[in-house]
């Protein structure tokens, strides 16, 4: 267990803070974990000021947006600049607040409900400026950090190529030193740059020379060479300014090198964590406004003379996208609040405060892929259900759930496709373990010496109601552990090529988390509010723990069949039937009554 310090140096309560990943072996306490009923008066005034810019400057623009008016969508994030809305993770010495990574985070979800301008204003504060900030030396972040703070400039982040998405290090786009050592001449092309059509600044990714490996740059949109082609057309967040950009013989200020030569890839990687867990918490705000427009579109709408929202079939639709919604909120900020502990204890062991930030963020590189791939999902899921409930109308451009709709899907693409993520999941966590951060391993074989005597166990009765549903998530855990060893005794290191098992083995580790998330915060919220605040809080607990059980033995099934022998199979499929075995629940009426409270306050108001 650490002493964590808080960033006024003094000692904090002990809690216990696991690594990346090491939730697949550990297990913490609810009072070790941060859950949204803690927001303080400051973080709810600066998620309020962030709603009300939304609600006032964006909303009632939005059609404009969204005929992709650049100068638009400038002066918007220019006035929320003004506000200090593009400040909020900025250091205070540039201009910034300085504010913790959960409010950072909170900040994400509450302009979340913003459209294509929360893309724009997400791509800006975050890999359009903490690039700079958190790798920029003194004399770059002073330069150019302070104006991205206030809007005076708006930054981008141009990493993709054309031949080169996913695989990122593959890009042709290169920098050669000028004969006078001056200068770094830079060629190449980028897309999908969000921000292109009126970003002032530029972290640009290129090989140096023959250098194996991408380096960064900051690149002045003004300087000769650098052209910005036309808007794309796109299916969605079509008021975000999307463009591929050209470098022709562009000549970079060797001053202008971010961080060392060929960091530029690790650099790409730490953002890309960043951007994935703060993409969680974005979707999370689209999700309650898409669940708000369901629920006032359903108390509104009449059907064989009543209100739809009267209807089972549409409580249970409203109900799940509660459930959903509740259960990634409480793992955006579980993993939130331990991103920012290991960011106050490397400062204290005196890392710089941008390194010891992006580093902090970069070890929950598991959780971070887990948020962005299932926050994506149950935000297509939510809006998809939202424009069912509208019917017709939801296919209306007038109504705006069809937006939503349409912008929800890039998010699957967005940083690093769900498929790669997923993919990462698994790796990361395996890796991890291979460094020596928890013995995934050992555990794993352990679990796999014992399946008959697994198999034998029967449901404990009369169990406390927590203990029951944390039980059933180290149940979870161990089914995990048992695939992942049967998976590698089968395959050894040929398994990252078996891509479909290790989709099957990241859904099984993502569910845990999840529902490990929502389970600790539910038992908090008891303890801080008592059994009968929260009868409400255990009725999605129930729901969530029931439906993650059948997804779990699905997953565990379709690897197990994949690689093991039949004789060998069964051996497995009875232990993995036991640990996912658990109590009965009336869905039915849990649901309805979980809708039943989103339909009377008209609102998400979990």
């Amino acid at each position: 267990m650490n002493e964590l310090i808080n960033p006024n140096n003094t000692k904090m309560e002990n809690r216990k803070v696991l690594k990346s990943g090491e939730f697949l072996v550990n297990e913490v306490e609810a009072k070790d974990i941060f859950i949204p009923e803690e927001f303080d008066e400051e973080q709810q005034m600066i998620a309020q000021t962030c709603r009300d810019f939304i609600n006032t400057e964006v909303i009632p623009n939005i059609e404009k947006i969204e005929k992709q008016d650049r100068e638009l969508m400038k002066s918007l994030l220019k006035k929320s600049g003004e506000l200090g809305l593009l400040g909020i993770s900025v250091y205070e010495e540039y201009g910034g607040f300085g504010q913790s990574f959960v409010t950072q985070m909170l900040a994400a979800e509450t302009i979340g409900a913003g459209y294509s301008f929360s893309v724009a204003f997400m791509a800006h504060c975050g890999i359009g400026t903490l690039p700079i900030m958190y790798y920029g030396n003194q004399e770059q972040r002073e330069k150019y950090v302070t104006r991205l703070a206030s809007g005076e400039i708006l930054g981008a982040y141009c990493l993709t190529e054309p031949g080169a998405g996913s695989d990122a290090n593959s890009g042709k786009t290169n920098a050669r030193l000028s004969e006078d050592g001056k200068y770094y001449i830079l060629n190449g092309q980028k897309m999908w740059i969000t921000n292109a059509g009126f970003a002032d600044i530029q972290t640009v990714f290129a090989k140096i020379d023959n250098d194996r490996v991408l380096s960064a740059f900051i690149v002045e949109k003004d300087l000769p060479g650098v052209v910005v082609g036309p808007d794309e057309h796109k299916m969605g967040i079509k008021g975000s300014s999307t463009a591929q950009i050209y470098y022709n013989d562009v000549k970079v200020p060797v001053e202008n090198l971010l961080g060392k030569q060929g960091e530029g890839f690790r650099i790409a990687l730490n953002i890309l964590h960043m951007g994935r867990i703060k993409l969680g918490a974005n979707v999370l705000g689209a999700a309650k406004k898409a669940i708000n427009d369901s629920v006032q579109y359903a108390n509104e709408r009449k059907q064989f003379g009543v209100l739809i929202s009267t209807f089972g079939a549409i409580k249970h639709k409203l109900a799940e996208q509660v459930i959903q919604t509740y259960a990634i909120e409480s793992a955006i900020y579980r993993v939130s609040k331990d991103i920012d502990d290991l960011i106050e204890k490397y400062k204290a062991d005196g890392r710089d405060k941008g390194r010891a930030s992006i580093d902090g963020i970069g070890h929950y590189a598991v959780e971070a892929a887990i948020l962005k791939v299932y926050g994506s999902e149950i935000f297509d899921f939510v809006i998809d259900e939202a424009v069912q409930i509208h019917g017709g109308m939801g296919y209306s451009a007038e109504m705006a759930v069809e937006r939503g709709y349409r912008d929800s899907r890039i998010n699957r693409i967005f940083e690093g496709t769900n498929e790669i993520n997923r993919m990462l999941v698994v790796d990361t966590a395996m890796k991890r373990a291979m460094k020596g951060d928890f013995d995934l391993f050992g555990e794993a074989e352990k679990l796999y010496g014992e399946l008959e005597k697994i198999a034998a166990v029967k449901m404990p009765e009369n169990t406390d109601y927590f203990d029951e549903k944390l039980n059933a998530v180290k149940n979870f855990k161990k089914v995990a552990l048992i695939v992942i060893h049967g998976a590698l005794k089968q395959f050894d290191r040929k398994l990252m090529h078996e891509q479909e098992i290790l989709y099957n083995i990241s859904d099984i580790i993502s569910e845990v988390y999840i529902a490990e998330s929502l389970a600790l915060r539910v038992k908090k919220l008891e303890n801080l509010k008592g059994a009968d605040a929260t009868s409400l809080y255990r009725d999605i607990l129930d729901v969530y723990v029931y439906d993650a059980a059948a997804k779990t033995a699905k997953y565990a099934h379709d690897a197990v069949y994949s690689f093991a022998a039949p004789e060998h199979a069964d051996q497995l499929i009875k232990a993995i039937d036991v640990l996912t075995l658990v109590k009965g629940v009336n869905v039915k009426e849990a649901r309805r009554r979980i809708a039943d409270k989103l339909i009377a306050d008209n609102a998400y108001k979990f």
